[in-house]
């Protein structure tokens, strides 16, 4: 059996204790693990830190039986990994047993302990599998303390006689035979507008309808009266309008009147607020709308009394609530309205969120926003619903917007499940076949994009007919798109005409459509094309294909060997498009563009080609932009040879993410493939040797030269990162530029392979010892925020769009180093342990309270500032477990920044692919420091989701999708950094130098045990 890690024996030893000799330090440790595994994604933290004191853990190979039908049950499981087989016989034989379903990571069966009833099924391991085992009595245990969590997590299909989920002890049923007794549920689709979509509201809306009404009574009574339409009264009803009048003038949340509309949406998606006819959603108009319960009795509640009993807090709390989930109900609401109904804006909106779906980014931009048109919500109430049956007629396509669904098979049972960006029904409407598996729903509150047959038939038709394929020798060669635009004309009329969208094609196609048709050309300035280009062809047609390419084009009339006046004007345009197609290169790709050996010996030919041609063309006059391009070449030449741009010797430690000499934001230099970096090697008895290499050195050449240097002649010698919490990295031998995107306190060991066991951490690499929180009390929060800010710009600014593509798809592929964009992502780890470690290593109490709001306060001015990567960055390290945990801390922190904290949280909500970031970067202007995790995850997500070949062709569709991102960053350095520096309460160059020095521990472990010294579990 092959050795487990040292840190994975540890948290299994500690599962093999008695839940009674478990310690704080286990139950941590237990927990850190579990909450990052998939199989417990769904289980709420309370819930998961009781399974931590309860649960053992198990391990089992192949074929080993964990309980039989017709057995008592004993205990209850959760699946870590491997998956098990849940086998049923009617005869109790094993011959006649059939396979009902597989359970798989994140399944959790074996209820039938709480009420003693026999097993029903026998479950086998397929393969080898991990499991978490609580015993009887501990799980009657956690049953009465969290019902409703535990539910939410189990299979939702079946109840038993106790009222618990349980989908494998089910009595009679299976989940087969359920699906045929029950057949397809007739429940009334949600298309009116006004419908609720959930069948009762919950707890939280309920009150927030209460909070709001009780405040309108009280503020404003007259808007709650009866009102006279026509020959119909309604009662205690408001006017839409005044609605939204009176959010903005009760809240400074409140912003515009599309928020306060879509926070009205909120309440009336619950069923809490209802429009009195039943008709329309929530609109800032002059329609009537009253809460549910008003429309229920007919009466209006004291106000007095409710004015008592919720405060201006309440109503903050409410309001805050309701902007958080704003979005998605203005998202559900436009996708409520009949596809005529949808303006320009509303189609913007879908296309943006189409964007952020897994099952659509394969799909080209006019299918996607095809889809916009057509694409309707569907959402239902209840799990165990059949959307659709096997054998069914195939009518829809649907995509999971949230919840999940089981997909079963006659004969097999659930086969798999799916999950929120998933989609399913497609193929039978592409194969115009029988539905091929039943879809039952998984939980409550399931909501849908859903696309008809008709609409999906004649998106298909509609972009065969919009794609016009170019052959050459009866294959295709380049794919454009056909995107249908309106010009007005001097006279008023409309008149349609058409562009062309490249959507693939070979590297020397699109080249030529690109010179042919956007150099020299007046061009609409929404098509990008030729900025997607220059920033993605380093994927799909590198610099020495490039070149040649470009130099055949300029030198096409050699090549036709004719030379006639056409034949000439075709030849000088030709070479105008090479020249002119320089230019940009050159303006937009920036350095990169002279430190390529290339481009530079491209360049130099085109020089001699060009001073050539124009004594032939006396109308080339174009040679004028190629002498600036070459000025500027000579210049960086002659910078170069003096020194200018060279950049000072690179570390590779902590000190390499450091340029503490700098006095303006301005002045670092970016890290280049030709500088020097000192690595220093340490051996497994911790003595070193440095190596002084440039910074693009392959592993294989270090591990040479340390080996030669040691006297070493081991031909399994490897080169690893050895953290400091132990763990051990490995390099391949191609990796390069390897130590700017190590750990914080990571260190280089050289050792043979067979030893690596062998190989620990530095004492240094621990961290420090004591804190600086005295220091951090004599600075401003302000003045704080003000030089991170400054050094985080600084980092930004040196970081090349291209590095971005060079760590997604492989720096090796390139030869090209990512140090810049290795330094700024470390940066962000480097802040966020910055704030564990202070808090952890600060023991009074009362000093932790204000560190606490310092660090609240230094992420408001990093906000301000538009700092966004320190801002996620520090409130990401207070929700650490290491600080999040410290309940006597938070529970004295005053109420200002114990709101400000949750409105923060909120920001850096995750879900709807960050939505709540996104749309806040939307509304600012540069210059931004972006959140650049969420980029890089962009960009992996396009790699990842789209191919970069198909058919021979290159996806230039993915090469949009990619460059969008990288504008993305150019446009957040689109303006320069300029703010007032804050009053000095120390000298600039010793803040500068704590803020670029950040000493922290990065080792979660020690982090939580110092957090368990400062406050002992309870």
């Amino acid at each position: 059996m092959v050795a487990l890690d040292k840190m994975v024996l540890e948290w299994i030893s500690c599962l093999d204790k008695r839940p009674a000799d478990r310690t704080g330090e286990d139950l941590d440790l237990i927990y850190a693990r579990l909450k990052d595994l998939k199989a417990f994604e769904k289980f709420h933290p309370l819930l998961l830190q009781q399974i931590c004191y309860y649960s053992y853990y198990e391990d089992l190979e192949q074929g080993v039986i964990l309980f039989r039908q017709g057995d008592v049950g004993t205990n209850w499981y959760a699946v870590l990994s491997g998956s098990l087989d849940m086998n049923v016989s009617e005869t109790g034989d094993v011959k006649d047993a059939v396979t009902l379903c597989t359970l798989g990571i994140g399944a959790a069966f074996g209820e039938s302990i709480l009420n003693d009833t026999p097993r029903h099924s026998t479950v086998v391991t397929r393969e080898y599998c991990e499991l978490l085992r609580v015993e009887q009595k501990d799980f009657k245990v956690l049953w009465e303390r969290n019902k409703q969590m535990i539910e939410n997590v189990l299979n939702p299909y079946y109840t038993n006689p106790t009222g618990f989920v349980d989908t494998f002890n089910c009595s009679t049923d299976n989940p087969f035979a359920l699906l045929m007794r029950t057949g397809k549920v007739n429940e009334e689709e949600i298309s009116n507008p006004a419908t609720p979509i959930t069948s009762i509201p919950s707890e939280k809306m309920i009150k927030a309808g209460r909070i709001l009404r009780s405040m309108i009574n009280a503020r404003s009574p007259q808007m709650i009266a009866d009102r006279k339409l026509g020959l119909r009264i309604y009662r205690c009803c408001m006017v839409g309008s005044d609605m939204v009048d009176w959010l903005m003038k009760n809240s400074t949340i409140v912003c515009s009147r599309m928020q306060a509309v879509c926070m009205w949406q909120v309440l009336l998606e619950e069923g809490v607020l209802m429009h009195v006819c039943h008709e329309h959603s929530f609109s800032d108009s002059a329609l009537y709308f009253r809460f549910s319960d008003e429309d229920q009795s007919g009466l209006v509640p004291q106000s007095g009394q409710l004015e008592k009993k919720y405060s201006d807090e309440d109503l903050a709390n409410v309001l805050l609530m309701l902007l958080q989930f704003g979005p998605d109900a203005m998202m559900r609401m436009i996708l409520r309205k009949t596809p005529a109904d949808r303006t320009t804006e509303d189609l913007e909106i879908i296309y943006e969120e189409l964007l952020h779906i897994k099952a659509l980014s394969h799909l080209s931009t006019m299918v996607k926003r095809e889809l916009a048109r057509v694409m309707v919500f569907e959402a239902h109430c209840k799990a165990g619903k059949i959307l659709f049956n096997q054998g069914d007629e195939g009518k829809s396509w649907y995509i999971i917007m949230k919840g999940s669904v089981n997909v079963v098979i006659f004969g097999k049972g659930i086969v798999c499940s799916l999950h929120e960006g998933d989609d399913f029904g497609k193929l039978a409407l592409v194969n115009d076949a029988p539905r091929a598996a039943t879809i039952v729903l998984r939980e409550d509150n399931c909501h849908f994009l859903r696309v008809d047959k008709d609409d999906f038939n004649r998106i298909l038709r509609d972009v065969e007919a919009n794609t016009v394929r170019l052959k050459e020798h009866g294959q295709d060669v380049l794919v454009l798109e056909k995107i249908p635009a309106s010009i007005r004309s001097p006279d008023g009329s409309v008149q349609v005409h058409y562009k062309y969208s490249v959507m693939a094609g070979t590297p020397d196609k699109i080249l030529e459509y690109l010179l042919e048709t956007r150099i020299g050309k007046s061009c609409d300035s929404a098509d990008t094309f030729c900025e997607d280009f220059l920033l993605t062809h380093n994927i799909f047609m590198p610099n020495n294909h490039l070149c040649p390419t470009l130099m055949a084009h300029y030198h096409a009339d050699v090549a036709s060997g004719r030379m006639d006046s056409d034949t000439q004007e075709h030849a000088v345009t030709n070479k105008r498009q090479v020249i002119q197609f320089v230019w940009g290169w050159c303006q937009t790709i920036g350095e990169a563009f002279w430190e390529d050996k290339t481009i530079l010996a491209f360049l130099e030919e085109l020089e001699n080609a060009v001073v050539e041609d124009s004594r032939i063309y006396s109308n080339l006059e174009d040679i004028s932009i190629l002498q600036s391009v070459l000025q500027r070449r000579h210049s960086e030449v002659r910078t170069s040879r003096h020194g200018k741009s060279h950049s000072p010797l690179r570390r590779a430690s902590r000190s390499l993410s450091c340029s503490i000499d700098e006095d303006d934001v301005n002045q670092r230099q970016p890290i280049r493939d030709s500088d020097q970096n000192l690595f220093k090697i340490f051996c497994a008895d911790h003595t070193y040797i440095t190596l002084k290499l440039r910074m693009d050195t392959a592993v294989s050449s270090i591990i040479s030269n340390a080996a030669t240097k040691l006297s070493l002649v081991d031909s399994s010698l490897v080169l690893c990162e050895v953290r400091s919490n132990g763990e051990r990295i490995v390099f391949n031998e191609n990796d390069l530029c390897i130590t700017s995107g190590m750990s914080i306190n990571g260190r280089l060991f050289i050792s043979p392979r067979e030893h690596l066991d062998a190989l620990t951490p530095l004492p240094e690499q621990e961290g420090p010892s004591s804190g600086t929180s005295h220091l951090l009390e004599s600075l401003s929060s302000r003045e704080i925020a003000y030089h991170m800010t400054c050094y985080d710009w600084q980092l930004l600014s040196c970081v090349h769009e291209y590095e971005l593509t060079y760590l997604v798809f492989g720096r090796s592929n390139f030869g090209k180093i990512t140090a810049n964009l290795d330094l700024f992502l470390r940066r962000f780890n480097e802040i966020q342990f910055w704030v564990v470690t202070e808090m952890c290593l600060t023991t009074s109490i009362s000093k932790r309270i204000q560190l606490l709001r310092k660090f609240i306060k230094i992420a408001t001015y990093c906000r301000d500032y538009q700092n966004l990567n320190s801002f996620f960055a520090i409130i990401l390290g207070l929700s650490n477990i290491a600080v999040s945990r410290l309940s006597q801390t938070w529970e004295k922190l005053p109420n200002k920044f114990r709101k400000m904290f949750i409105d923060f949280e909120l920001m850096i909500d995750p879900s709807r692919n960050h939505r709540a970031y996104r749309l806040v970067v939307a509304k600012i202007h540069p210059p931004i420091v972006p959140f650049m995790p969420l980029l890089m995850k962009d960009m992996t997500f396009t790699h990842e989701g789209n191919k970069t070949h198909f058919d021979g062709l290159v996806n230039f569709e993915k090469m949009h999708m990619i460059a969008q991102t990288l504008r993305m960053i150019n446009y957040c350095r689109s303006k320069p950094l300029d703010f007032e520096p804050p009053p000095l309460m120390k000298t600039a160059q010793d803040i500068r130098s704590y803020i670029r020095n950040l000493n922290v521990i990065d080792n979660q472990r020690i982090l939580t045990r110092l957090s368990h010294r400062l406050e002992p579990r309870r």
